[in-house]
């Protein structure tokens, strides 16, 4: 045990087992510890000894400290020492340099003492030679020495206190002012006694000290010059109204150029190139002239006697103007110039003379604009009644009206004409002018067109000819708006907006692919008369499909080969398609109401006709560019026929249901028609011809059932029913144009209907647009119905932007291309 404790480090668990081995060793815990502490006591004192030991030994730490303070203390009287040695070496050092230094500086003062003298030995002298040099007109060498004299002055400039320095300075600008005056006077007596030619050598050297002079001489002397030469122009064309009117605008022109030669021929050669005076004379020239011109334009627009300025002579004065500074352009541009590396091109001028006369024009340009304005209105009646093709020209599926021709020409020159005038405010008002004119060629031109005056539908060549011509005029809006914004200014780009002019001529697209649609529906009226006159409420079975569906076939298959022989591109091929399965469909519809009362087995007949119907009608596609090989007609095509076929389905399988028991009627047309209108459901029992006395009981059963469990999924208005019987007479009588949309309005509307699309909306627009076009005559409307025609035409185009139905193919893209799914359809 006393091993055990003398080992602190083996008191594990091992250790404390082996002491308490069992529970009877428990009654030597009180020794265990008794030897515990003693141990701890006898540590105690182990350490107090040794830390005495430590405090009080010879070699203990605090002697060491004490000893390492002592030591630092000599250390520091050692670095004193050291520093005080060094600051009297210091001393001694400057002491023996001072001597060095004062030779260093009278040394340097010397030398910028006989330089200064020596320099100014040079001025002197060459101050002295330069006099006698300017008495003698000796300019080439005074030129040389001049640069040299001004050069030396530079050094003298923080000398001027001294008062010989001063007079020296003085006299030197003396100097300078006389040679200007000197070699000015010498210029102006050369002129003045016609002696250019023989004192020629005399001015070129001259120029040279005006060079030197510096750029305040050499511009008073290209000054005087200038103002010499046009001093005749000034006096002929500012004080002889006649001479200054704009019709001698060539004659000023004419005598620049005879001016400029003269020039060249005698004077260019005096002044030195990098001078650039003919480029000065040029540009002085064009100031006083555009300057000449903006007060005989004001005088002209001021006057009182009614006579305006010519819009002709107008135009011709600015494009005389224009000519010339494109003259003035070439010339000067094509002259070489100093690198841009060497000193004299970071100082030279350059002149831009493009704008600098013809901006006094500006102003005026409105007048131009009135008049294109002008010969518009008056193109526009001629258009409006002219022939869609000339009788010597010959019809073709890719023709266009001779007028679409004529204005796109003039469209073309006009724009590129004023955009060499202008790229400002007058650009932004021509392009309202063609925005305008545009609107009005749709309204007036292409949309009375249609309406074929003394027949009751225009000739399908009349109709391609109009497509046509709306689609050239749709594609080459655009690209008409894309050419006025590369020209216009910046800032003004955003005002250039003719998406609404692109938009009336693919509504005038949409009005010839529906007129060509009534062409088709005006063939089937026979048809359709003897499905009419077919009792069907007395048919006793159903079979095969009545004999007036192979008629309506080949009626139909007959007219839509005719004109999709004709009809140019694939989107519209498909609008015609598209279109006349819905009219077709609609008047299906109509004739249905027509033949009331409708028996169960005459509905179950009608649906047979439907079905068959509906499988010739997926075929009529394939008359557009005809495969010499029978190929199946696109699915996309098959598919919309079947959806605009298949929503006379609820009506004829409503109609199948006998009215007894009533609650079977009722069922049938909650599950079909699906809405919870009496009128409608009314509709129905009319078209069964139910009696009326009937219709109570039947009105408060439905009542009952459709308030019942199961049907809140039920509209509140069929979009297939609301319009049929209450507008029968309008939808079956119209011939126009205008009674096709009416008709298509109505199915139209329940295609779209459950796409979310807006019915009413469009029936509306459909609708006012008809009336637009049916009630037009040949009268030019007023400016508020030309407002709401535009706007309609504007909304119809929209609309058949959209891939929802109306003409089938995507006619939303600005380059006329049909897409990736219009391709695919």
């Amino acid at each position: 045990m006393s091993a055990a404790l003398t080992n602190p480090s083996s008191l594990d668990t091992d250790h404390l087992n082996l002491l308490f081995a069992h529970p009877a060793s428990v009654s030597s815990v009180n020794r265990v510890s008794q030897t515990l502490q003693s141990q701890q006591n006898e540590i105690a004192a182990e350490i107090n000894a040794l830390e005495s030991a430590q405090a009080y030994k010879p070699d203990s730490s605090l002697e060491r400290m004490q000893s390492a303070q002592t030591e630092l203390a000599q250390l520091f009287r050692k670095i004193e020492t050291v520093r005080s040695r060094a600051i009297e070496t210091e001393e001694n050092i400057t002491s023996m340099t001072a001597d060095i230094k004062r030779l260093d500086g009278t040394k340097k003062n010397l030398t910028l003492s006989m330089t200064a003298l020596k320099r100014l030995q040079m001025l002197t002298t060459a101050y002295e030679q330069l006099r006698g040099l300017a008495k003698t007109r000796q300019y080439r060498d005074c030129a040389g020495l001049l640069q040299a004299v001004l050069q030396l002055m530079k050094h003298f400039n923080s000398y001027r206190s001294i008062e010989q320095i001063a007079t020296l300075s003085r006299e030197v600008s003396e100097l300078q002012r006389e040679l200007l005056e000197q070699v000015c006077e010498d210029f102006e007596m050369a002129f003045a006694k016609g002696e250019v030619s023989a004192k020629r050598g005399t001015l070129v050297e001259a120029c040279l000290v005006m060079d030197a002079l510096g750029e305040s001489a050499k511009s008073r002397l290209v000054t005087w010059y200038v103002n010499t030469e046009l001093r005749e122009y000034r006096q002929v064309f500012r004080g002889n109204d006649e001479a200054g009117s704009l019709d001698n605008i060539g004659r000023r022109y004419s005598w620049f150029k005879r001016m400029m030669k003269t020039h060249e021929d005698e004077h260019a050669v005096i002044f030195p190139a990098h001078w650039h005076v003919n480029e000065v004379l040029a540009t002085a020239f064009c100031d006083g002239t555009r300057d000449d011109f903006k007060g005989i334009l004001e005088r002209s627009m001021r006057r009182t006697d009614g006579a305006k300025i010519d819009v002709n002579l107008l135009l011709s004065c600015l494009q005389e103007t224009l000519d010339f500074e494109q003259s003035l352009e070439r010339r000067f541009s094509n002259e070489p110039r100093a690198s841009i590396d060497t000193l004299s091109s970071t100082e030279e001028k350059t002149y831009a003379f493009n704008g600098l006369i013809s901006v006094a024009f500006e102003p005026y340009l409105s007048l131009w604009v009135d008049s294109q304005d002008k010969q518009l209105a008056a193109m526009i009646p001629k258009y409006r009644n002219q022939p869609l093709i000339s009788p010597e020209d010959e019809f073709s599926p890719q023709a266009v009206m001779q007028s679409a021709i004529e204005l796109f020409h003039f469209y073309k020159l006009t724009l590129s004409q004023c955009a060499k005038l202008s790229t400002a405010e007058r650009l932004l008002d021509l392009s309202k002018i063609l925005a305008k004119y545009l609107d009005e060629y749709a309204q007036q031109v292409l949309l009375h067109k249609l309406q074929a005056s003394g027949q009751t539908h225009p000739a399908i060549q009349d109709c391609i000819l109009v497509l046509n011509t709306a689609d050239f005029w749709h594609a080459n809006t655009n690209q008409l708006e894309e050419n006025i914004k590369k020209r216009i200014d910046p800032e003004l780009v955003a005002k250039v907006d003719l998406s609404s002019q692109s938009d009336a001529f693919l509504g005038v697209a949409s009005a010839s692919v529906l007129a060509l649609v009534q062409i088709v529906e005006q063939h089937c009226e026979g048809v359709w008369r003897e499905m009419k006159n077919t009792n069907w409420s007395t048919m006793e079975t159903a079979g095969d499909q009545s004999s007036y569906v192979g008629e309506l076939v080949k009626d139909v298959n007959d007219k839509t080969e005719e004109i999709l022989a004709v009809v140019g591109k694939q989107q519209y091929a498909r609008a015609f398609c598209d279109n006349l399965v819905e009219h077709l469909a609609t008047g299906y519809i109509n004739n249905i109401v027509q033949c009331r009362p409708i028996s169960e087995i005459g509905a179950q007949q009608m649906l047979v006709d439907k079905y068959a119907l509906t499988k010739s009608f997926g075929t009529l596609i394939l008359h557009h560019n005809p495969s010499p090989t029978p190929q199946p007609p696109p699915a996309g095509f098959v598919r919309r026929v079947e959806q605009s076929m298949g929503r006379i389905d609820p009506l004829l399988k409503t109609l199948q249901i006998r009215p007894s028991p009533p609650e079977g009627l009722v069922q049938a047309y909650l599950i079909h028609i699906g809405d919870k209108s009496d009128t409608n459901f009314r509709k129905i029992l009319e078209l069964k011809g139910v009696r009326k006395q009937d219709y109570a009981h039947l009105i408060e059963l439905f009542g009952i059932h459709r308030e019942g469990g199961g049907n809140d999924k039920l509209v509140q208005s069929s979009p297939l029913l609301t319009p049929l019987m209450s507008t029968t007479s309008s939808l079956t009588g119209s011939s126009a144009v205008g009674g096709t949309m009416q008709a298509a309005a109505a199915l139209t509307g329940a295609a779209t209907g459950a796409r979310g699309f807006d019915a009413g909306s469009l029936g509306e627009k459909l609708l006012s647009a008809a009336r637009d076009i049916s009630t037009a005559s040949t009268a030019v409307p007023s400016g508020s119905e030309k407002a709401t025609i535009n706007e309609n035409l504007r909304n119809f185009g929209k609309f058949f932007r959209r891939d929802i139905g109306g003409l089938g193919a995507r006619f939303g893209k600005r380059d006329g291309s049909l897409g990736a799914e219009g391709e695919q359809r």
